[in-house]
């Protein structure tokens, strides 16, 4: 039975690189969000809201940005060669 050929025997050191950058992407929202002590507080304050609110709002479009870049690390290759 043969692979597909989107599906490689061996990975590249590049490869591995690539998915290391892709799951630390991935493990740093939980990271900062998950480790509530080091948000939970009231100062500094950023227009009247509280630190404890903005820090978590801000990480919306972090968690957004860092989805992003791990799903075009982690992409698998296009058929035919090249991504």
């Amino acid at each position: 039975m043969a692979l597909p050929e989107t599906m490689p025997l061996t990975r590249t050191g590049a490869g591995r690189a690539r998915r290391r950058a892709g799951v630390l992407l991935l493990l740093l929202p939980v990271a900062g969000l998950v480790w509530v002590p080091l948000y939970a507080r009231d100062e500094p304050r950023l227009f009247g809201v509280p630190f404890f609110y903005w820090y978590q709002l801000a990480w919306v479009g972090l968690c957004i940005a860092c989805m992003a870049g791990a799903a075009l690390l982690l992409r698998s290759p296009a058929p035919g060669g090249s991504t």
